[in-house]
């Protein structure tokens, strides 16, 4: 029935998440609120892990991207579930330091590391970075140099895999910011000049082709890619990488209608794609990395609003306002993602109404979504916005000064508050006069 198995219909006909009544979380933290089901959270996290080393023997490891959600509770989560952990930025990484994950777990990607980024990483003791130009390759050689430390690393590759998705996100094709080209030769000199370094030792090779992707053979031509690569590597320069970093982007239902693949579907298909490649090339099969983020978080997770003003223009359309928006979804605003959303006072009613629900910012294009269904909406109700768990809270903004909503989290019917409300002091608390 919902996008998500951890939502349902109580008997008072209220939209439930992790057992719990939604309009009675409304009523206790308030509006706007985003709520998680860390036991969603950890089947997932655990579905994933089974996997992995079902398929690879155990030569593999699953890799939390906290871009999509990261906090305090969902890094101890990650770490608690035996997960790695996906950061890009000095951030990320506090945050990871902060519950004491494990830094040889840690993967450090970003395609524009600063000096003071790459020396945290360095002083931690970061398991990969992940490199992604030669301009960062020569300065983490050098910081790691005169540090007396060893950095161990991983390459972004451009696999120029089309990943069927939006332009947005779509970042393995060769016009990419990120990564190094396979085709202009650019990656294979990278090795070579790594292998010359004091102050690096090359692990392996990673790859991200995109987001929201419900397809599975774009992840097989990406792994045939990436061994062709690095038994290419092993030909021309003698170095055996032992590492294939393969990256994210699994899709999500966002909408009923969505059909995403199941992770151990995807993992079957995907491992037999690396054996037969290794295969092929006589090269040894490397330790398997996978980087789920939005599939982990996005469907544990909803986000409440409680209805302002509605507004009907006759024959155009009906506009209703709630307590939120972009600042705590830019979602629909910045790539029109779509979600489902529904009344959650009136859970088990039909969806008789087409509307668009609004944002309160002072911007014509902070809405959530357009002609959208949903039940018969009045002032007061409680709209669930829901599959919101990842790219919400991380991508939320104080436009207009808006204080940024609190996190709640459920496990096994109890409610805690794992990242609290902003107040108006939080808004100005680095003001100067």
């Amino acid at each position: 029935m919902f996008v998500s198995d951890c939502l349902g219909v109580n008997s008072l006909g209220h939209l439930t998440i992790g057992g719990r009544d939604t309009v009675e979380l409304a009523q206790t933290y308030g509006t706007p609120l985003y709520v998680m089901d860390e036991n969603e959270i950890r089947r997932a996290c655990e579905s994933y892990r089974e996997s992995i080393n079902k398929y690879y023997s155990g030569r593999g490891l699953v890799t939390y991207a906290s871009k999509a959600f990261c906090c305090k509770a969902v890094c101890k989560v990650a770490m608690e579930e035996q997960l790695g952990l996906d950061v890009v930025s000095i951030g990320e990484l506090y945050t990871a330091q902060s519950v004491g994950f494990p830094a040889e777990r840690i993967f450090f990607h970003g395609n524009n590391k600063t000096v003071q980024e790459l020396q945290a990483a360095i002083e931690y003791g970061v398991g990969q970075i992940v490199v992604d130009n030669l301009t960062e390759l020569e300065l983490l050689n050098q910081l790691a140099v005169s540090q007396g430390k060893m950095a161990k690393i991983l390459f972004r590759i451009k696999p120029g895999i089309d990943a069927h998705t939006h332009d947005f996100v779509r970042t393995g094709q060769i016009d990419s910011k990120f990564g190094f080209a396979l085709e202009t030769g650019e990656a294979m000199q990278a090795v070579k000049e790594a292998a010359g370094m004091k102050g690096v030792h090359l692990l392996g090779m990673h790859c991200h082709i995109g987001s929201q992707i419900f397809d599975i053979e774009p992840f097989e031509h990406a792994a045939e890619v990436m061994i062709s690569f690095m038994a290419d590597v092993k030909a021309e320069t003698g170095l055996e990488l032992e590492m294939l970093d393969l990256g994210g982007g699994f899709g999500i239902k966002y909408l009923p209608e969505h059909d995403p693949v199941a992770y151990d579907q995807y993992m079957q298909r995907v491992s037999e794609t690396v054996k037969k490649a290794c295969a092929a090339r006589s090269f040894k099969t490397p330790f398997i990395v996978i980087e789920p983020g939005r599939s982990i978080a996005g469907p544990a997770g909803i986000t409440l609003y409680t209805v302002g003003a509605i507004k009907e223009i006759p024959n155009v359309r009906t506009y209703v306002s709630i307590d939120g928006g972009m600042g705590d979804n830019p979602r629909y605003a910045l790539y029109k993602s779509e979600y489902e959303a529904l009344v959650a006072n009136k859970a088990s009613q039909p969806k008789t109404h087409t509307v668009t629900i609004a944002g309160k910012c002072c911007e014509s294009g902070d809405l959530i979504g357009e002609n959208m269904p949903l039940q018969d909406v009045r002032v007061g109700d409680i709209i669930a916005v829901l599959a919101t768990g990842a790219y919400n809270y991380s991508m939320a903004s104080n436009y207009n000064r808006i204080p940024k909503p609190p996190v709640v989290m459920l496990k096994d019917g109890e409610a805690r508050v794992v990242v609290k409300r902003e107040t108006l002091e939080d808004i100005v608390r680095n003001d100067m006069l």
